[in-house]
């Protein structure tokens, strides 16, 4: 995603890699004699905030002194509705019944900024569909999250840098906000997995993009699907939200077509090219400015038409009957309600 050309991004180093004249490394993702390594710090930053975020909920929420109000310490114990971990004191979880993820009530969630249509459209809480990215449900789905964001985030912004990488994993966090918003009514949304499926999907977008410069073609792409794959499937599970894993991915794969294309293989073999050899070569190939160009009016118009029918309160389940199987397919073991 980064390049030799400029950047607004500052800082970084430049790495200098020897190779055999027409050899590539394979993916993800081959730095290239005269490309710049990025020393990443945004995806660090992220994980940070995102503990932090949690711990206030935690603090917020207070367990102890709300369940104390409600009900005896037996009878809470008996019924399953005592906080669980109550050594933590005050940042001890929601009894699991309320809360299987050992988190917060999701009464806290909807005070701290939650993704909750109704507050969204009719209370004018745009900022919700931000906030929403920042928040998750449980320890359980903070850990995940987080370990999937050092996992794909890191080697990104080290290769491409934080303003492309950062801007990507918040368009992407607002379109997972959007999709869930237009289907989504009676719950609520929290977590950064819309923000990471966007980065996934440009993944997806950067290798397509920049395939003349890649080894084992086949075998990213086919890796990169199966991944994606096997996590939206996930997302069918119930209390999911798969339309958020779907509406990021998207945003993420038009974003990686726009902000991650590098220089074509041609253009990169002339740091081999014996002294006083010029190269001729274009740095782009027709084809990425093409794809470049679809995907920005794509995205520019996702963003306007899916914001516009987020607040005239439109529901596109009328729309679309069957699109509710995507986040939610009921079975014999579970069933797709509230």
């Amino acid at each position: 995603m980064a390049t030799s050309r400029a950047d607004v991004e500052k800082g970084g180093s430049t790495k200098q890699v020897k190779q055999e004249a027409g050899k590539v490394p394979s993916p993800l993702y081959p730095q290239h004699e005269g490309e710049r390594e990025w020393t990443p710090w945004l995806v660090p930053s992220i994980l940070v905030a995102n503990l932090v975020v949690f711990v206030l909920a935690m603090y917020y929420n207070n367990c102890p002194a709300h369940n104390n109000n409600t009900t005896t310490k037996s009878r809470a114990a008996a019924d399953g509705q005592q906080c669980v971990a109550r050594f933590l004191g005050r940042f001890s979880f929601q009894p699991l019944r309320q809360n299987p993820l050992l988190g917060p009530s999701s009464a806290t969630m909807v005070k701290m900024g939650a993704l909750v249509w109704d507050k969204v459209v009719h209370g004018h809480e745009g900022w919700r569909l931000f906030t929403c990215m920042w928040m998750h449900a449980g320890i359980l789905h903070l850990l995940a999250n987080m370990l999937s964001l050092l996992f794909i985030g890191l080697r990104l912004e080290q290769q491409f840098g934080y303003v492309r990488i950062g801007g990507i994993y918040m368009l992407s966090g607002l379109g997972g906000s959007v999709l869930s918003s237009l289907f989504i009514r009676g719950s609520i949304s929290v977590g950064a997995s819309g923000a990471l499926f966007g980065l996934l999907g440009a993944m997806l977008s950067e290798l397509l993009s920049n395939w003349t410069i890649y080894t084992n073609k086949v075998a990213a792409v086919l890796t990169l699907l199966f991944v994606v794959a096997v996590n939206l499937v996930l997302g069918i599970l119930p209390h999911v939200n798969n339309f958020a894993h779907i509406g990021g991915f998207i945003t993420g794969f038009l974003l990686g077509f726009v902000l991650l294309m590098r220089p074509h293989f041609g253009w990169m073999e002339r740091y081999g090219l014996p002294a006083g050899a010029t190269c001729t070569s274009k740095k782009y190939l027709p084809y990425q400015w093409a794809l470049m160009a679809v995907a920005l009016v794509l995205a520019v118009a996702g963003f306007a038409i899916g914001l516009a029918l987020v607040f005239r309160g439109s529901n596109a389940n009328e729309s679309c009957h069957w699109c509710h199987y995507l986040s939610c397919v009921p079975t014999n073991s579970w069933t797709c309600t509230n």
